[in-house]
């Protein structure tokens, strides 16, 4: 790991680009970060960009865009979290204004399909290569690996993630020591600003839980949307790079054009900076200490256990044919061979993509 400070413009420039090319979810961002930080600037070991991610996923909000603040205090302090935080943030954010603002315009979505039939099979490659790297510095005895098995068996039938994660962590730990109104709320800036502040604030999982919560408030109570234009915001946010919360930043602007796309943006991504300002001081801390460290393990292997079966679902839906399977291929020879930079790999995926579709 290198011990020189990192700037503020290297910051800047890694997650300007980051949140220009992560396609794929949290665990394809999380993947690409690695290849980044932890291979190529070697700004974090493997042992600490592990227990960064672990504290990630006990916190509610975006896991990527945490990890992102994560990495931007440990190299620069209070400046680095702001900057790379709104860096990741950035890109996602007008990318999807600007697809907001074409649907409302013309009524339909950008067409993205040719660009994701190429650059999905080379996210699943970028999300293995890491997995690998990073399962091999998690799983430090026998106990870490039988508990990983555990945490990837209870996530395929289906329990909470959070469940996983606490339940897995506490175990190795425990061996060191041996209901609602259907009124409409009248729309308001400050009525969108304090709903995804409490989104932001509680939400933990994936996409498709975000769904749930969004359609609980703004369709079925509040009336704010309608079925069909939230499944579209989900969409949006789905498919182009960056973190999936930006969903907010599509739905604020239908709701109140750009600043409601500001404030939205704002409410549901705000909590993430706080959480990490409150957490990251405390990660090294618990390394420090023998029990809180053993706990640490255990959620570390259950968070990698997790980000595998993500990756197992994404496959599914990413490798449908010899096109896709032989790009998966390609990108994991590359990327293990000659660790060619992800980014490149993407913009290849993308290319061929968008040629055959």
């Amino acid at each position: 790991m290198t011990s020189r400070r990192t700037t503020l413009g290297e910051l800047a420039w890694l997650f300007l680009k980051l949140g220009t090319i992560a396609f794929g979810g949290p665990a394809a961002h999380i993947g690409m970060m690695e290849d980044e930080v932890v291979r190529r600037r070697q700004w974090l070991s493997h042992e600490e960009f592990l227990d960064l991610l672990g504290a990630t996923n006990l916190i509610p909000g975006p896991n990527s865009t945490e990890m992102a603040i994560h990495v931007g205090h440990k190299r620069a302090g209070w400046a680095g979290l702001i900057v790379a935080g709104s860096c990741f943030i950035l890109p996602a954010f007008l990318i999807v204004m600007a697809c907001a603002w074409a649907y409302v315009r013309y009524g339909k979505l950008p067409a993205a399909e040719g660009l994701l039939y190429g650059v999905k099979p080379v996210i699943i490659a970028v999300v293995v290569q890491a997995l690998w790297g990073l399962g091999r510095k998690a799983i430090k005895n026998w106990w870490l690996a039988v508990l990983g098995v555990a945490a990837v068996t209870l996530s395929f039938a289906g329990v909470n993630e959070l469940l996983v994660l606490f339940g897995i962590g506490v175990l190795p730990m425990l061996g060191r020591v041996g209901k609602k109104t259907l009124a409409v709320e009248p729309f308001s800036l400050l009525a969108l600003l304090l709903f995804f502040l409490k989104v932001g604030s509680v939400l933990f999982g994936s996409g498709y839980v975000l769904l749930a919560f969004l359609r609980a408030d703004l369709v079925e109570r509040w009336h704010w949307l309608t079925e069909g234009q939230l499944l579209d915001a989900i969409a949006v946010g789905q498919v182009t790079p960056g973190p999936v919360f930006t969903t907010a930043t599509f739905i604020g602007y239908i709701l109140a054009g750009k600043t409601g796309a500001v404030v939205a943006t704002v409410g549901i991504f705000l909590p993430a900076f706080v959480f990490v300002a409150i957490s990251g001081p405390l990660v090294p801390r618990l390394r420090r200490s023998p029990v809180a460290g053993a706990f640490l393990d255990g959620v570390n292997v259950a968070s990698l256990a997790l980000m595998a079966v993500v990756t197992w679902q994404l496959g599914r839906a990413a490798l449908v044919d010899p096109v896709t399977i032989g790009l998966a291929v390609v990108a994991a020879f590359l990327l293990l061979r000659y660790r060619l930079n992800s980014a490149w790999l993407v913009l290849g995926g993308a290319i061929v993509g968008l040629a055959l579709k």
